[in-house]
Parts: structure tokens; C-alpha cells; sequence
């Protein structure tokens, strides 16, 4: 009886942990970003204690960097933005052509349905139209985006302090955690778990980071050869949105979809999303695991319901690091006994 009391208010525990993480995501949810962004500069950090910096200067200079980072990226990925709301007519238009013809053939269908059943269907529905288009008020669009401005600058700001606080107290959160949380006799195991999962989630990071560039460098030329406009953009959006496994390039692949139906005619338009796959796959198949699979151990499967509850969760943010943070929470529990950043090597 004391087990199943104990095991229910364990339940309510994390059933209240995640009404409290989900109501307060515009907090939490940036928060938790720049937690994983410090934890990924963590060896710049030790590069600036190295250099003898002092802990605010390091922490400014980290800082600093980082949104310069962010900054370039946004400037890059301007043109391209800029040509997608160019381009947005002709692919409504495109689009809207490829729906009628999809509404034909399953009107046939359906035709073809009734007679071989013998159902009876109301003709005045059979009759009918298709449904009238919706046209975008852009009044209310721009309302809605002055809305939300508010609430992103707020976020802007608690991850720029967040992480700014991070990196100038990082050893002092490790030895406080470690007072804390154990025993005497475990600080040091405690202290050493948390290096170990830090240093695990910054070589993860570090070497996808050279494998997502690798394959936005691959998509910009192949798309740069097919004629796209904006592949250098288009690299860039692929190598940034490969860190969201699985619904990431299947984002891309979208867009790349749809860029094709505005730049080309015909059977070419998919040619843009049909590269975009090959790579993806070789990407997937071979480049990932020869060089990540020795060091994760992470069941697949246990990946993608992180992705999916950290998307459910916090959204976009939810989805990046969800990954990191489950790769840091099972280096942290399992230490050494886990294959990620160990150097094992098999026998043949």
C-alpha cells in the first residue's frame, strides 16, 4: 500500500512538473535554450579560464559571439525570405492549379464510388462547388505579429541573461549542485558526471554541427547547379534545421517543394526536393552513423518521443533541445557506463 501511495504521488509530481513546464514555456522555454547553448560553449569557456580571462569578461566575450552568430545567420537567411514573399503569388497559384486537379480525381473517385455501391447521395451536395477561397486578411496578420512582438523580446532577453549568468557562474552551479544533491562521499563522483555530460553534449554538438554543415554546403552547389534561387540560402536553411532530426528535413524538403513549383515548370519542380532527399539519405544512412554512432548510445526510438514531447512542450525551442538535454540527463545517470564519448573500439 505504501509503494502504490508512493508511486501515485510520484505520478502527480511529474503530471504537475509538466502543467508547470507547459504554462510557463515563454519563461522556461528560453531558459532551457540557453542552458544548452552554455553547456555547448562550454569548451570556450574553458579557453577563456585558460587564457586567464576573467569570469565576467569570458562570459561577455561567449556571449557576444554567440548573438554575433545569430546575427549572421539572420542576415543570411534574409534573401532568401525576401524571394519566398516574392515568389508566394506564383506559388498559390501553382498550388491552387495542382488542388484542382486533385479535387477532379477524387470527384471521379467518388463517382466511380456511388455507382458501384448503389449508394444514393444528395444531389445537391454532389452538385455543389468547391469551397469558396479564403483570402488572407493582412491587416489582421499584422496586427497579430505586433502582438506577439512583445513576448519575443521578452524571451530574447531571458535567454541573453540566462545565458549570460550561466557562463559566468558555470563552476559554481557544478560545486553547488554537488554540495547539495549528495552525500559527501559522492560530490566528487556528482562533480565529475556533470563535467563528463557537458564535455559529451559539446562533442555532439561539435561534430553534427560539421555534419549539418557539410550537408548544407552539398545542398547549396547541387541546388546552386539545378538553377534554384537562393541556394546559398537554402544551404544555410538545411544545415540549421538538420539539428531538429526527423521533422527538420521533412520541413525542408516542404520548402524546397514548394521553391521548386516557383522557380520551375513542369516535372523540374521536383527536382530541388528529389536532390535535397538524396543527400538527406546519404546523409542519414552513412555520414551520421560512421561518425556519431560509436559514441551514442540513445535508443532511437526514446530520441523521437524527446522530439516529439519537447516539441509538444515548448514548441520550436522544444524541439532543439530536446535531444541535448536527454543526451546530458543519461550521461549524468549512467557515467561512465554509457558508450557516448567513450573511446570503445571493437576487436577484429
Amino acid at each position: 500500500m505504501d509503494r502504490a501511495a508512493q508511486l501515485s504521488l510520484v505520478a502527480l509530481g511529474l503530471i504537475a512538473s509538466v502543467a508547470a513546464l507547459a504554462a510557463l514555456r515563454d519563461l522556461v522555454a528560453p531558459m532551457a535554450l540557453a542552458l544548452v547553448v552554455g553547456v555547448v560553449l562550454s569548451p570556450l569557456s574553458d579557453l577563456w579560464e585558460r587564457l586567464r580571462f576573467s569570469p565576467a569578461i569570458g562570459a561577455s566575450a561567449s556571449l557576444v559571439l554567440t548573438l554575433a552568430a545569430f546575427g549572421t545567420l539572420g542576415l543570411l537567411l534574409q534573401p532568401l525570405i525576401a524571394e519566398l514573399v516574392h515568389q508566394a503569388p506564383k506559388v498559390w497559384a501553382d498550388s491552387q492549379e495542382v488542388m484542382k486537379a486533385f479535387r477532379g480525381l477524387f470527384a471521379g473517385l467518388k463517382a466511380a464510388t456511388r455507382e458501384l455501391s448503389g449508394a444514393v447521395v444528395d444531389g445537391a451536395r454532389a452538385e455543389a462547388g468547391p469551397a469558396p477561397q479564403q483570402m488572407v486578411d493582412l491587416p489582421a496578420v499584422t496586427t497579430g505579429a505586433l502582438m506577439i512582438a512583445p513576448t519575443i523580446a521578452a524571451q530574447a532577453l531571458t535567454f541573453v541573461g540566462t545565458l549570460f549568468f550561466f557562463l559566468l557562474t558555470r563552476s559554481e552551479i557544478y560545486d553547488w549542485a554537488a554540495r547539495r544533491l549528495v552525500s559527501p562521499a559522492g560530490r566528487g563522483q556528482l562533480s565529475q558526471r556533470l563535467r563528463m555530460a557537458e564535455g559529451t553534449v559539446s562533442r555532439y554538438f561539435l561534430t553534427i554541427t560539421l555534419i549539418n554543415a557539410g550537408l548544407g554546403i552539398a545542398t547549396a552547389i547541387a541546388l546552386q547547379a539545378l538553377g534554384l534561387p537562393g541556394a546559398f540560402s537554402w544551404g544555410i536553411v538545411a544545415f540549421l534545421l538538420n539539428y531538429v532530426v526527423y521533422l527538420g528535413p521533412a520541413a525542408v524538403a516542404v520548402a524546397l517543394l514548394l521553391a521548386g513549383v516557383a522557380a520551375f515548370d513542369g516535372g523540374a519542380a521536383a527536382f530541388p526536393v528529389l536532390v535535397y532527399g538524396a543527400l538527406i539519405t546519404l546523409e542519414g544512412q552513412f555520414v551520421t552513423p560512421a561518425l556519431v554512432g560509436r559514441r551514442m548510445a540513445l535508443n532511437p526510438l526514446l530520441v523521437f518521443v524527446a522530439l516529439l514531447f519537447g516539441l509538444w512542450l515548448w514548441g520550436a525551442i522544444g524541439g532543439i533541445v530536446a535531444l541535448p538535454l536527454l543526451l546530458w540527463a543519461t550521461v549524468l545517470q549512467n557515467g561512465d557506463g554509457l558508450a557516448i564519448g567513450a573511446e570503445r573500439r571493437v576487436e577484429t
